[in-house]
């Protein structure tokens, strides 16, 4: 199941999750048994391998007509076969895709994914990085059987005048066989409306956009997973053809000067980096290990989290909907240099990834700010237009939240005046010796200067390493979990007692393994800057976080 509930009552949909065979292109010549959703890497014989793998599997289709195969994500390049021929392919390995085939007869089909995680000159955003980039078909899948028409997606949000809410839906309706005397139904929070659709050709789309005053709304909030059903129901005359379900939550997000506000009210982020990435899931955590990651978050004092670097699973998402649970989402670009902006291919392949974060995400209550181009370069004229352009992509997608970008070019970066929230990682005590206040005045004093006054402030990473068990209680060395206590009770203090800080996002809630080409510098193959360790146990540093998170 892509989601944690059901997108459909009438159209039939059917998961492909569960074992496939895969046979690496390696020299392997006997398929193995692979889970999906999974990461090859799980598999002892295939644990370090990097390159091309075909999954396979029987796949029953109950009539004749049109069939929509939606995946959740490929790791990182995705070439799909339906009995053998070429149907369709996918870029990045944390948005979803779907391919359509408009005839499919009854009966037995083979579905084949080729997967590919290599680097390569065909890849500008998936490259060796300070995370791991897995194999395999990592989120789940699913076929859906469709009649002459479908509803493609859903658009939501919600305006406030006066303490009374609007919801604003937008549906997406395409048709394969020329659609007449339609109409769509909408309905949520106990509001309903009909509206007539226009007369469709074959191949054919509408966009349908309809505004419903709700009454008696609970609102979400921090801990107060309110949420409500939002569904569409294509009719054709008086027949119910099609149908998609979302779950949506009527907030606000605003910004007043230097303070953000949710619901009108100034909130402070007491937050975690988080990448998709356990010490037994690879990637492709089961949302029963994403549960209790935010039920460590939340015992620590947490209210939010960054999806450090990428878009993350749906499902996880939907977590954090139920939880109250406040979301940064960014695109899929990290510390790129200036080379790479440079490249057609760059452009294409990150716009692609902005669009389908945001079509696919946008309904998410959770999510109050879009982040973009973590650690690029940001102080050149030309890394300057790519901000700007991207940052304007993002507004045009959702105008509704404010966009940011998480920045290390201290005192160089000349791109703040661009973002809505302004954004700093720092690693005072850990890469540098200045105490953590005395550089907190002078960034604050600096943005001030370079177009960001009066503009709210995220501390968007800070903290320091230990490998988990390494104890030296009397030097406190670098590296020993004494150290990594001692540094983020500077760091977080002076954070939390700063007046222009709106919070920060510790770097980070547990350790990761990264690419083999950081291994220098990155003990164990691992960035052990983590609170829990890659199966999620403790830290010392957990109590001292939780201690100062929650003392608020």
């Amino acid at each position: 199941m892509q989601r944690l509930f059901s997108e459909h009552e009438i159209r039939p949909v059917r998961s492909l999750d569960g074992i496939w065979q895969l046979t690496a292109r390696n020299g392997q010549e006997t398929p193995l048994p692979a889970g999906v959703p999974g990461v090859w890497e799980s598999i002892p014989a295939l644990a370090a391998f990097r390159g091309t793998a075909d999954y396979v599997r029987k796949v029953q289709v109950r009539r004749d007509g049109a069939v929509l195969l939606r995946f959740g994500g490929v790791s990182h390049t995705a070439r799909i076969f339906w009995d053998g021929i070429r149907i369709g392919e996918h870029y990045n390995a944390f948005t979803g895709f779907e391919i359509l085939l408009p005839e499919v007869s009854r009966g037995e089909h083979e579905l084949r994914v080729e997967a590919d995680n290599r680097y390569s000159d065909q890849s500008a955003l998936h490259v060796p990085n300070d995370y791991m980039t897995y194999g395999g078909i990592n989120r789940p899948v699913e076929l859906h059987e469709i009649g002459g028409a479908y509803l493609e997606r859903m658009a939501f949000h919600a305006e406030e005048t006066d303490g009374s809410f609007t919801a604003c839906v937008r549906v997406f309706v395409r048709a394969l066989q020329a659609l007449t005397n339609a109409s769509l139904s909408i309905s949520v929070a106990g509001s309903e409306t009909v509206c007539r659709l226009p007369d469709l050709a074959p191949g054919g789309s509408t966009v349908a956009d309809v505004r419903l005053p709700v009454t008696g709304v609970r609102r979400w909030d921090l801990f107060q997973g309110n949420l409500y059903d939002l569904k569409a129901r294509l009719l054709v005359g008086q027949r119910e053809t099609d149908d998609l379900i979302d779950r949506v939550g009527f907030r606000t997000v605003r910004i007043a000067g230097e303070d953000l506000l949710l619901n009108g009210r100034k909130i402070c982020i007491k937050g975690f980096n988080r990448h998709e990435d356990h010490g037994q899931f690879g990637c492709s955590l089961p949302p029963e290990a994403m549960l209790h990651d935010l039920q460590l978050i939340l015992d620590l004092g947490g209210n939010s989290v960054r999806t450090c670097h990428y878009p993350n699973d749906p499902r996880f998402l939907d977590l954090c909907d139920e939880l109250g649970i406040l979301v940064w989402e960014e695109n899929h670009a990290r510390a790129l240099p200036e080379a790479v902006f440079h490249s057609e291919l760059f452009a294409r392949q990150c716009a692609a990834c902005n669009e389908e974060m945001i079509s696919q995400h946008v309904n998410h209550p959770s999510i109050y700010l879009w982040g973009l181009l973590n650690e690029c370069e940001s102080e050149t004229p030309f890394g300057r237009g790519v901000y700007e352009k991207q940052i304007a992509q993002l507004r045009a997608l959702d105008p509704t939240r404010p966009v940011t970008f998480a920045t290390c070019r201290l005192f160089t970066d000349i791109c703040l005046d661009l973002a809505d929230v302004v954004s700093f990682n720092i690693y005072p005590g850990w890469y540098t010796q200045e105490s953590t206040a005395d550089l907190l005045d002078r960034l604050f004093r600096w943005m001030d200067e370079h177009g960001a006054k009066n503009k709210p402030a995220l501390i968007s990473e800070i903290g320091a390493g230990a490998i988990a068990g390494f104890h030296d209680p009397f030097r406190r060395a670098k590296w020993s979990e004494e150290r990594q206590c001692e540094i983020l009770r500077e760091q977080l203090s002076a954070v939390r007692q700063h007046p222009r800080c709106s919070g920060s996002y510790i770097w980070q809630f547990a350790d990761v393994k990264v690419s083999e080409e950081w291994a220098a510098q990155r003990p164990k193959t691992m960035n052990n800057k983590g609170i829990v360790d890659q199966y999620r146990q403790p830290k010392m540093s957990y109590l001292t976080v939780r201690e100062i998170y929650s003392n608020e």
